[in-house]
């Protein structure tokens, strides 16, 4: 693969032997390049702003600054970088906190090497990985609320919109297909977060699945 199509990524983890680890697997692949290291959140901004990666995979719990606080500063300044949250444990508060931030794919670090270099590109590609156990469990929150109480409709074209992100789209993507503006795009993810009582687009999506609103190609 041709450098300049290789995946730019910036490793952001507190020891120095999970960077380390980490290097030594995905330098074997030929279209991830790894262009830096940072070892908390504050570090991993400013390496953010200097490199520009198209990736950046970020352990959530450092020193000085959190993953999810790196997130959401990278994300504010920085929204076409895409972010892959790692740890070690699965809370449902973190999850759901990384994926509002604007984290892509959530994994746990005892996930196999070939997961997390899956989880990079399909960042990079604008989709979404999720740990399976991770996605369990916000599943099993969905059913939840779905048995608590009826949500508010959606509007058909929210309908629409809900299906779009049950494929993984982006909202410039969403409103390319509905020929509508991005800003558009946003506000109706916002409307249907709201309704529906959910935190995030990963769990908007997992929503479509489960009630068979995605669209076939």
């Amino acid at each position: 693969m041709a450098a300049s199509a290789r995946i730019r990524l910036l490793v952001v983890d507190d020891h120095a032997v999970v960077r380390r680890g980490l290097r030594g697997f995905l330098e074997l692949l030929d279209d991830i390049e790894i262009v830096g290291e940072a070892e908390d959140g504050i570090q991993a901004v400013a390496e953010v702003g200097r490199l520009r990666p198209d990736v950046v995979l970020m352990d959530l719990v450092m020193p000085r600054l959190d993953g999810i606080g790196a997130i959401a500063a990278i994300k504010q300044t920085y929204p076409e970088v895409e972010i892959v949250a790692l740890t070690s444990f699965i809370e449902e508060e973190k999850v759901t906190a990384a994926l509002e931030a604007g984290a892509s794919g959530y994994l746990l670090k005892d996930a196999e090497a070939d997961e997390v270099a899956d989880a990079i590109r399909a960042a990079h590609a604008g989709e979404v990985h999720l740990d399976p156990a991770v996605s369990r469990l916000l599943a099993q929150r969905l059913r939840e609320r779905k048995t608590r109480s009826d949500p508010e409709p959606l509007t058909e074209r929210e309908l629409e919109v809900l299906g779009l992100l049950g494929k993984g789209r982006s909202n410039k993507e969403i409103a390319s297909e509905l020929t509508i503006t991005e800003r558009t795009a946003r506000t109706h993810v916002s409307n249907i977060l709201g309704k529906l009582g959910l935190a995030s687009r990963t769990q908007a999506a997992l929503y479509a699945v489960d009630h068979r609103l995605v669209p076939s190609d």
